[in-house]
């Protein structure tokens, strides 16, 4: 499998267009979902693992009970590349009855 490229700043911004509910957190995407509660925000975990491990792309993410904060980058390209806004847009697909949590959260 070929090594994922760094984006560029210019591609970055970009890719992010598409993504209006996903913003920039230190380099990293980042969106926080709010479910329903926790079976709903476990199972969308579930479904976002499968699809993470056939892309061999892995999130950074964090849940507590109906919340699921996802922090995605490529390690190995040192920032931002396809990879990150291919598996952010599947999670927007796999996410359903999430809610519009967006920006970073205020714990």
């Amino acid at each position: 499998m070929p090594r994922a490229q760094k984006l560029n700043d210019e591609e970055v911004h970009r890719q992010l267009a598409a993504l209006p509910k996903w913003t920039l957190d230190a380099g990293k995407l980042y969106r926080l979902f709010v479910f329903d509660d926790f079976n709903e925000a476990f199972g969308f975990m579930t479904r976002s693992a499968l699809v993470a491990e056939t892309l061999n792309h892995h999130p950074e993410w964090f849940n507590v009970y109906n919340r699921v904060e996802v922090r995605l980058t490529t390690h190995d390209a040192g920032g931002l590349s396809g990879l990150d806004f291919e598996l952010a847009a599947k999670m927007e697909t796999l996410s359903g009855t999430a809610s519009e949590g967006i920006g970073l959260s205020s714990n």
